[in-house]
């Protein structure tokens, strides 16, 4: 709770903070978004594509991470069937695939080039197994899912949690 009152992941501590003193930080989309800012990576610097790829984060933080979040739980922790719920959030995550599908129908990423937003979306489309969907009916994002996939970086993130 020293780092997050919220007493939840993600939080960090960067020892080193942009104003030379240390800084925590909760919430991923708030960190996302102080490392680029920190590095000058993975956020455009242009007003108009900054705004894109925020505007995509935002997508994981209201939608995607929310959504899959739910069907989720009701469909591999909750101590019992609860249909209704199983099927608001299962039908809520194949329409947001659809949005996402739509993006990436002309884009090669959620912004014009990989930034934070691809960051943010990537887990909770890595686990599609688990809310029942099947990428091949969203072939744009199967094949951004591919791209992400591949990164090096990404692979070794991915074996974090693991």
């Amino acid at each position: 709770m020293a780092i997050n009152p919220n007493s939840k992941i993600p939080a960090i501590v960067d020892s080193d903070g942009s104003d030379g003193s240390p800084i925590r930080m909760m919430e991923s989309g708030a960190i996302l978004i102080y490392l680029a800012g920190k590095t000058g990576r993975l956020l455009p610097q242009s007003v108009r594509e900054r705004y894109v790829a925020l505007e995509w984060l935002m997508f994981q933080m209201g939608g995607t991470g929310a959504m899959f979040g739910q069907v989720h739980h009701f469909r591999r922790a909750a101590k019992e069937p609860v249909p209704y719920a199983i099927e608001r959030y299962t039908r809520e995550t194949r329409r947001l695939y659809g949005v996402l599908d739509a993006r990436l129908a002309d884009h090669e990423y959620l912004a014009d080039a990989y930034s934070i937003a691809d960051i943010a979306n990537y887990p909770w489309v890595a686990r599609h197994e688990w809310h029942k969907t099947d990428l091949n009916d969203f072939p744009h994002v199967k094949r951004w899912f591919d791209v992400v996939s591949a990164r090096p970086a990404v692979q070794r993130g991915m074996k974090v949690p693991s």
